[in-house]
């Protein structure tokens, strides 16, 4: 692979990932309006890598056919491998083109003259960062100038073969999408488009072929169809031929299809819209359609028919087989949402992906947008506790968690290689912001250890994290990374895939032959390692697989990397020396297996002239491609091995046509290279030759020889070393000391024995190192250092746990659950394992084996269940216990409380749940002034109001991850009447029994009242209670003027009593409830609060009443006290009819809800100290709905 997994990678590794994709996107800086251009790409083009802010990623399998149409990161505009030959180019209208390789070239506009001159003028030096040097005289401790470590730059003018064609009449299009065959093909096709930014849309296109490599062109839109709107351009990436052409969404959805190079289409229209399409790395007519409404469609007849496979896929996260680890080719790898939002990894086949059909490889549910399949690895992300965890499937066997340290606890982590049966990764700590840690792991991508700290890592322009890790093409283990040491980044390198570091030597001599005092580790050269800024641009750094020795990059020379004085630099001897070859930033592109370089300047102006240099940057002859300026868009080279000729596209000015200008480097050469042109060049590491435990020597042409290389031969010979010390890094649990030994970390125990060892079986005891994979060394220390097999101890268990697959401690009542049995260490072959899962059922295993996919158990009662899980192997035993809260959804929450209440009296409120058995339940109760809650585990509490007026109680009841409330409001006096009422059995008719319309009939009830007897409203408060017959409950208020003054005394309220209940026996109150139908109120029976009556003027009839109404109050009152402590009997409120359908239901899974008073309430902190002792083991995320009812609005103001 090439660079890192959420950052730009290495042009090797991104031609096995975007191979055959056909397509490289420019799009010009500033183009836009700032920022980032090509607006029109479809979500989900981004390269597989790209990481997301929190995610798991990595960058797609090696040798992965990705077809997004505009691959965007990672590839050096000038450096484009064999096999990704196609470029996009994108201008707006008014704005000048440039190089797209130039992110910095509107910071430093030098002449064009001669690239070693700078801004100061002619003769003028530079020092690098952190040297001190006058107007380029050497200092006293500098050496003299030595001319022959000088670069050289020819001046003289010198004419390349080239010719130009200019795509007359869209001079109004700013984009264009090129692909070039190749592979002994001269075929180049051409999709211009006019993207009209305001619209954000593609207004018109064109398309055009050339069979000349590129001499002349024709036009294709009458092929298509006139009026046919044309967006992107794919290419089969295994059958070149295969040309696929896909419509304007907003106007038609069709495909064009092609199998002769573009010469002619065939049109097929589409029931769906295509996001991006995935070609088969095998098959080169099966493809996958990523649909804009999130569907995963297959084709195997390369588009003409399609078949739908799922719904609900995430973006990016769906995959062909990998060779080799998958038996079926046709294998889709895919990461599907769930209709509860949940995502989950699943495989199916392309034609056949039914529902029986599907399979599920990892249990439960992963992390949204976390599933990468990669070579022969399969990465998901799992959150529990607050704390993603990383599992990994090699060869698609089950999931293990992978091994970190064990106080790594990371926060986010990268895949940025699977090459060669190892992963490796960057990992961001706990205790890092801008800075990553690198990982690297045993065969199984299981157990990592730490190969480099503090690699610094940044943000890009579409949010993905950009990690300065470079791997260089070409050399197995090569990486270079720039690490943070104090605030400072410096540039690392390695030979043995991290083994071990070490700075860049700076050049010996600047461009001119002035020396540089340079010393490590004080000063040092330092690169910038991001392949791509802008996800538009290509990068600053570039290696090739053809031309392993050769390196060029920009950066800058001192104590730390810095942006400014940036200077191109080479090395040819695979990062040992490096030379200065500008004093400002190229492009270079690699032609004849980089048998030349070729390099232009980073400029905003037009320019006509580039350099090519013949002997690896020691010397650059300068060429003119064109006799007008032009303004450079982009640059393409020709497809195949030799790598000799060049399309140069851009403009003369904003308004012309494209202009193509093919370039013809063959001409430069007058023959192919011989045997005697070549000598033997030798990899090494500072003189050591043994990198990755062989000696490679590969075969370089001389460099006074001017010849054509031609096919790439490799490497000439390779040799096995002899193991050494230098061979081997420290296993998992081990750390490397300063003496160089590799000792166990604190928290590591080395004699812990492999949970699947078993007594008469064999272990592999580490000796603290391990090798690094894919090195090649032979005997020496290797016996020594390598892990020694030894038979397993007969073991007692121990640290036996467990806990549910999603690693939550709830479970839904009537849904399978997942329980997994995990054991440190024992011998689990001949163990005995019995679980009771707490609800009566148990059962028993013999080896732990047979759990290894987790027991299933369906709990059909909600409650706390204590599943228990016993182990003995007879030499021991061990026991766990888990915890578990089954639950149901809860659907509703009413609160139960009085209209109406007395001043300094204990009002009773209940919380009534549907279904009734929900599970554990947490209460959050808030009432009156109160800026605290009240938390309880019950469903009851009572409470006193010190003071009348109106007072909101809200009840907020939490279930699992749902949280539901209810509000309801109460009116507090010193004293008021209440009076039943009833009405015409007509009403009952028209009664739906919803809160909304108890609202209304009691607005219509008081308005009748008011009307009949001449009641002020402000005394009237009218409640119709919930269920039939229909009943409502009428309070007398006293009324009270601003000043807090009572208008009314007891005498009063008794007055309007007795009116209101002589017009109700008079039958005077009614309301039309719909026309034609009539409602009568009637009186049902008075109470009041308080009755007693205490002046001395009383009939002995009326005292008699009274003691009688006292008598059954009294009676009531005890019937009330002591039917709260009944089981299953609710108490409405102090004043209402027990007849109230809404009130029957049980409030709580328990048999009783005993009186709580307010003595016994706890704050959120006492709850959390006393009552609550939990582990939370998953993240729930929580879901509040308010059902609040409102019930005070049905009584109408008070």
């Amino acid at each position: 692979m090439g660079k890192v997994g959420a950052g730009g990678g290495s042009p090797a590794g991104l031609s096995a990932l975007l191979a055959g994709a056909g397509l490289l996107v420019l799009c010009v800086p500033g183009a836009c309006g700032g920022g980032s251009c090509c607006p029109q790409l479809p979500p989900g083009s981004a390269p597989r890598w790209a990481a997301t802010p929190g995610g798991f990623v990595g960058r797609g399998p090696r040798g992965r056919a990705a077809a997004t149409p505009l691959p965007l990161l990672g590839r050096p505009l000038f450096a484009v491998a064999p096999g990704d030959r196609a470029l996009s180019l994108e201008r707006a209208p008014g704005t000048a083109a440039s190089v797209a390789m130039a992110p910095r070239a509107a910071r430093r506009r030098r002449s064009e003259a001669e690239p070693g001159k700078a801004d100061r003028g002619e003769g003028a030096s530079r020092s690098p960062r952190g040297m001190l040097r006058d107007g380029g005289q050497p200092g006293p401790e500098t050496l003299e100038r030595d001319p022959d470590k000088a670069t050289r730059f020819r001046m003289e003018e010198l004419r390349l073969t080239s010719t130009t064609f200019a795509l007359t009449g869209d001079s109004a299009h700013n984009q264009a999408m090129v692909h070039w065959s190749g592979h002994n093909s001269s075929v180049i096709l051409i999709l211009t488009k006019l993207y009209d930014y305001n619209l954000g849309s593609i207004t018109e296109s064109s398309l055009w072929r050339s069979t000349d490599y590129g001499t002349t062109y024709e036009k294709l839109n009458d092929k298509v169809g006139l009026k046919t709107i044309l967006s992107y351009l794919y290419v089969c990436p295994t059958n070149k031929r295969k040309i696929m052409l896909l419509t304007d969404p907003e106007i038609e959805s069709s495909l064009l299809i092609s199998s002769d190079e573009g010469a002619t289409y065939q049109k097929y229209r589409l029931n769906f819209y295509i996001q991006s399409l995935l070609f088969h790395p095998k098959q080169e007519d099966w493809i996958l359609a990523y649909s804009q409404d999130q569907k995963l469609y297959s084709s195997a007849e390369f588009g003409r028919r399609w078949q739908l496979i799922q719904e609900g896929v995430v973006p990016n996260r769906f995959y062909w087989s990998v060779m080799g680890s998958n038996k079926e080719p046709d294998l889709v790898h895919l990461e599907a949402r769930t209709i509860d939002g949940h995502s989950q990894y699943l495989t199916c086949r392309m034609q056949n992906c039914t529902e029986a059909n599907r399979n599920k490889p990892f249990p439960g549910y992963i992390d949204p947008d976390s599933l990468i399949v990669q070579d022969d690895y399969v990465f998901v992300q799992l959150t529990s506790g607050g704390r993603p965890h990383y599992y990994v499937s090699y060869r698609r066997n089950a999931f293990a968690q992978m091994k970190l340290p064990k106080y790594a606890l990371p926060k986010d982590m990268h895949v940025i290689s699977t090459d060669e049966n190892q992963v490796f990764a960057a990992v961001q700590e706990w205790n890092q912001n801008d800075t990553y840690n690198l990982y690297i792991s045993d065969t199984r991508g299981v157990y990592f250890t730490l190969a480099l700290e503090n690699v610094q890592s940044s943000r890009g322009p579409e949010g993905n994290i950009m990690i300065d890790l470079y791997e260089v093409a070409g050399i197995k283990g090569m990486f270079l990374a720039n690490k943070k040491i104090d605030n400072q980044v410096k540039t690392f390198i390695t030979y043995n895939k991290g083994r071990d570091w070490r700075l860049l030597q700076a050049p010996d001599t600047d461009l001119r032959g002035d020396p540089v005092h340079c010393l490590l580790p004080y000063c040092s050269l330092h690169l910038h390692l991001k392949v791509s800024e802008n996800p538009y641009t290509s990068g600053i750094i570039a290696s090739r697989d053809t031309a392993p020795s050769i390196i060029v990059a920009s950066g800058n020379i001192g104590s730390e990397l810095s942006d400014s004085d940036i200077s191109m630099f080479v090395s040819s001897d695979a990062g040992n020396t490096w030379r200065q070859i500008f004093e400002e930033e190229h492009s270079v592109l690699y032609l004849d297996q980089g048998g030349v370089l070729v390099a232009m300047k980073h400029t905003s102006l037009p320019i006509r002239h580039l350099w090519l240099s013949f002997d690896e940057g020691r010397s650059w002859s300068k060429y003119s491609f064109t006799s007008i300026p032009l303004f450079v868009d982009g640059v393409l080279g020709e497809p195949g091995e030799e790598t000799l000729i060049m399309t140069v596209f851009g403009h003369f000015s904003h308004r012309s046509e494209w202009q193509l200008v093919k370039v013809d480097y063959k001409s430069i050469f007058d023959r192919r290279c011989a045997e005697e042109d070549y000598r033997p060049w030798q990899l090494h590491s500072q003189g050591e030759a043994c990198i990755m435990g062989a000696k490679r020597v590969y075969k370089k042409r001389k460099s006074e020889r001017k010849c054509m290389q031609g096919k790439y031969a490799g490497a000439m010979e390779s040799e096995p070393c002899v193991c050494t010390e230098a061979d081997f890094d420290c296993d998992y649990g081990y750390e490397r000391h300063s003496n160089g030994q590799c000792l166990p970390a604190f928290w590591f125990n080395p004699s812990s024995l492999s949970k699947d060892c078993s007594l008469g079986q064999s272990y592999l005891n580490s000796t603290g190192y391990r090798k690094v994979v894919s090195n090649n060394c032979t005997d020496g220390v290797r016996e020594q250092y390598t892990a020694k097999p030894q038979k397993c101890p007969g073991k007692a268990p121990r640290g036996l746990r467990i806990v549910t697959a999603d690693g939550k401690l709830t479970a839904e009542q009537g849904h399978n659950v997942t329980l997994m049995v995990q054991l440190e260490e024992g011998d689990v072959q001949r163990t005995l394992i019995q679980v009771d899962f707490g609800d009566g059922v148990a059962v028993s295993y013999v080896n732990l084996s047979s759990m290894e996919d987790g027991i299933k158990h369906v709990y059909h009662n909600v409650g706390i269940f204590r599943v228990t899980v016993q182990v003995d192997n007879g030499l021991g035993s061990d026991s766990a216990v888990l915890y578990l809260h089954v639950t149901c959804p809860l659907e509703h929450v009413h609160l139960s409380l009085p209209f109406v209440t007395t001043k300094n009296k204990e009002v009773n409120a209940t919380a009534v749940l549907w279904p009734s058995q929900v599970g554990t339940l947490t209460y959050v109760w808030w009432y009156g002034n109160n800026t605290e809650p009240l938390i309880t585990l019950e469903g009851s509490i009572s409470f006193k109001f010190t003071s009348e007026g109106m007072n909101t109680i809200t009840v907020q009841v939490s279930a699992g991850n749902a949280i539901l409330q209810d509000t309801k409001s109460i009116a507090v006096y010193e004293e008021f009447r209440s009076l039943r009422l009833s009405f015409s059995p007509n009403l009952d008719d028209y009664n739906p029994d919803i809160p909304e319309w108890r609202r209304d009939i009691s607005r219509v009830i008081k308005k009748s009242l008011v009307e009949a007897t001449g009641v002020p409203g402000e005394h009237i408060l009218v409640a119709v209670l919930p269920g039939l017959p229909t009943a409502a409950e009428l309070f007398v208020l006293p009324y009270q003027d601003p000043t807090g003054e009572s208008k009314r005394s007891a005498e009063d309220l008794e007055q309007i009593s007795e009116l209101l209940i002589h017009k109700l026996n008079q039958n005077s109150v009614h309301f039309e409830l719909k026309p034609g139908v009539q409602i009568l109120v009637h009186a049902a029976h008075l109470t009041a609060a308080p009755l007693v009556d205490l002046t001395p003027t009383h009939s002995g009839s009326a005292m008699l009443m009274l003691l009688s109404v006292v008598f059954v109050g009294l009676a009531v009152f005890v019937i009330y006290k002591f039917k709260r402590k009944i089981p299953g009997i609710n108490v409405y409120a102090q004043m209402q009819n027990e007849k109230e359908r809404e009130m029957v239901s049980r409030v709580s899974p328990t048999e009783s809800r005993p009186h709580i008073p307010q003595t016994e309430l706890r704050r959120p902190g006492q709850l959390i100290d006393e009552k609550v002792d939990s582990q939370l083991l998953g993240s729930i995320s929580i879901v509040a709905e308010n059902q609040s009812t409102k019930e005070i609005p049905t009584y109408v103001n008070v």
